[in-house]
């Protein structure tokens, strides 16, 4: 069974958890003084292909630029001429490219955020993606 643990014991800290029996799924901590941008929507730039990790790094505002995997980048945004079969991450995408991004995970340690350009709103009643 699913459930939700919300753990708001501590004024500066507030917990939140979602389990499955005794299997941790997702853990978000929010602090007052640290701006959550979990599955937020933002307009960013391509500033850095990497066709050996098979991804980009975005700049999106936020202090680290973000990591985008090529399998998280929606077909839409693929340059015209590239291959439609199967192209490679250099033939799909530029630098300088403009691209709509949505935080998955947020930055942590030295590393920056995950991306995805599938966005998805969830609400009470409906998912639009």
């Amino acid at each position: 069974m699913k459930r939700m643990l919300i753990n708001a014991t501590q004024q500066e800290e507030l917990r939140v958890a979602l389990v499955d029996g005794q299997k941790l799924f997702d853990l978000d901590i929010e602090t007052p003084s640290r701006e959550q941008k979990k599955s937020n929507i933002y307009k960013g730039r391509i500033t850095r292909v990497e066709p050996g990790l098979e991804a980009a790094f975005v700049d999106y505002g936020a202090e680290r630029h973000g990591f985008l995997p090529f399998k998280e980048i929606n077909r839409s945004n693929f340059d015209p001429q590239a291959d439609s079969n199967r192209p490679n991450i250099r033939e799909a995408i530029r630098e300088g490219q403009d691209i709509v991004i949505q935080v998955e995970k947020e930055e942590r340690g030295n590393k920056g955020a995950a991306l995805t350009t599938f966005i998805s709103l969830a609400g009470r009643y409906l998912v639009l993606m």
